[in-house]
């Protein structure tokens, strides 16, 4: 298991884009090589990378985290010579290699590099390789993590492809003006899920004008009075169908069909090219007017075949202590909620498992992880996701440091936009048991990903008449007591 403490030091990177596939290229100490250099964090795609501040020479960010079968594309690179080199640290004594490829994570082998030991995850070392070849004019290279053990074991911080002068630095790479919080999943992808197309590696802008907009007609809304015996809590709701099932994921491997675990769809018909303005020209199988959001979860499967859901509801609600602040979603919004690439033991009273609805739980499998559900009752999971805004982006690298929680019962700080607070039910038709496990994994790795594609005019009285006035509702503004 990787053990290890985050050391939050160094300045920020300086770069160059690289070509319209949002490469970027960073300036390097004097005792650095000088052939054309690949900054690792400067991917256009990834699988399974965080990103942190480093120690080595020249400050800016490395890339960590990083396990077997996990990689990093580049696109808009110009090898300019056979001679290659990495610089690795390594605290994991497993070891392993990294290949690249072009075109593709499987794709013609380029070159490999040992990985081995070097003392901690900051104790860096340079490593060369020769090209199998050297093709002309720009290519994608893709960097996919190799080891026999399935814990992160590299940490990458800049690549060089080739002998020769390094482009001169003249921009600088500015993230949000608060730094991010450290990111807890993998699969950052490089902003291509909507929204303004602007933003710095990965950081996408929210559309400024459409949100003031959207602003301003909610403003403009009025509460009904809420009569007695309703609920007094800030609550509404969507029960939504499979819409489908297939190993795409458009939020983490945007255009990339095939390239994630299998996914179960709710809502409308999702594709590896789904973007949220797509969504509205989709018909959808939700209850609630108004919603042609996209909702997945990882499929889960007993003894490899998929289990059947019973039901799939999405609850929205607001967890301050004062919901009045609560905003709609801007337009464009994507996020993801859990890890999935998590594998931890979930034995009996572990947090973030899954538990029998209906029912008792009689026992629990033999690993320990699932539950054992009685007769009547089915296996469930609640899935919450973060509820606080920074107000400025739609998405981020790895698409939850965009959003954050409350501090101190507010929306603050860093995130100081409240919005509504989804909480997914998935329920299975399973009794639990032994033979489970998730497209992603063990149960652990359990992660829910949310596509807004709400219309405005209906998602705007739902939270004003509802969540904003503290008042139970369904799926349109109208209350509910009970």
């Amino acid at each position: 298991m990787r053990l290890r403490t985050r050391v939050l030091l160094g300045a920020a990177a300086v770069a160059v884009v690289a070509g319209a596939g949002g490469a970027y290229m960073a300036t390097a100490s004097a005792d650095e090589n000088t052939a054309p250099k690949l900054e690792a964090e400067s991917y256009s795609a990834q699988s399974g990378a965080q990103t942190e501040n480093t120690r080595d020479a020249g400050g800016g960010k490395n890339v960590g985290w990083l396990a077997n079968g996990d990689w990093l594309q580049y696109d808009n690179v110009t090898l300019a010579g056979a001679d290659l080199s990495v610089r690795i640290a390594a605290e994991n004594k497993a070891g392993g290699s990294i290949e690249l490829h072009l075109g593709s994570p499987a794709g013609t082998l380029l070159a490999t590099f040992p990985v081995a030991y070097t003392g901690n995850w900051q104790s860096w070392k340079t490593v060369t390789a020769t090209a199998t070849s050297v093709p002309a004019g720009k290519q994608t290279v893709v960097a996919v993590m190799k080891s026999a053990q399935q814990y992160d074991f590299v940490n990458v911080n800049w690549f060089t492809l080739g002998s020769g002068g390094r482009p001169p630095a003249t921009a600088t790479v500015a993230p949000p003006t608060t730094a991010a919080p450290s990111p807890t999943t993998g699969g950052p992808t490089g902003g291509a899920t909507g929204g303004t197309g602007t933003g710095t590696a990965g950081w996408v802008d929210v559309d400024q004008a459409a949100w003031q907009q959207q602003v301003a007609a909610f403003n403009k809304l009025q509460q009904l009075p809420v009569p007695a015996g309703t609920t007094r809590v800030s609550e509404f709701h969507t029960d939504c169908a499979v819409s489908g099932e297939a190993p795409d994921d458009p939020i983490v491997f945007p255009g990339l069909a095939g390239a994630s675990h299998m996914h179960t769809f709710f809502g409308p018909k999702v594709t590896a090219t789904s973007k949220p303005a797509d969504l509205f020209g989709e018909a959808t199988n939700c209850n609630a007017p108004g919603d042609n959001s996209a909702y997945w979860v990882p499929q889960l499967q007993k003894n490899g075949q998929p289990v059947k859901m019973k039901s799939f509801r999405v609850y929205y609600g607001s967890r301050l202590p004062d919901p009045s602040v609560t905003m709609p979603f801007p337009p464009g919004l994507v996020m993801i909620s859990g890890d999935a690439k998590k594998q931890t033991a979930t034995p009996k009273g572990a947090s973030g498992q899954f538990w029998c609805a209906g029912s008792a739980e009689t026992g629990r499998s033999a690993d320990g992880n699932w539950p054992v559900c009685a007769a009547g009752g089915n296996l469930i999971f609640q899935l919450t996701f973060a509820d606080c805004w920074d107000g400025k982006h739609i998405d981020s690298p790895d698409h939850k440091s965009h959003m954050g929680n409350a501090v101190n019962g507010k929306c603050q700080g860093d995130y100081p936009v409240a919005i509504p607070n989804l909480s997914f039910m998935v329920n299975y038709d399973s009794l639990g048991g032994d033979g489970l496990a998730l497209s992603s994994g063990m149960a652990s790795s359990m992660h829910g990903d949310f596509m807004n594609a709400w219309k405005p005019e209906n998602l705007g009285p739902l939270v004003k008449v509802c969540l904003d006035a503290k008042a139970k509702c369904g799926t349109t503004p109208s209350f509910t007591g009970g």
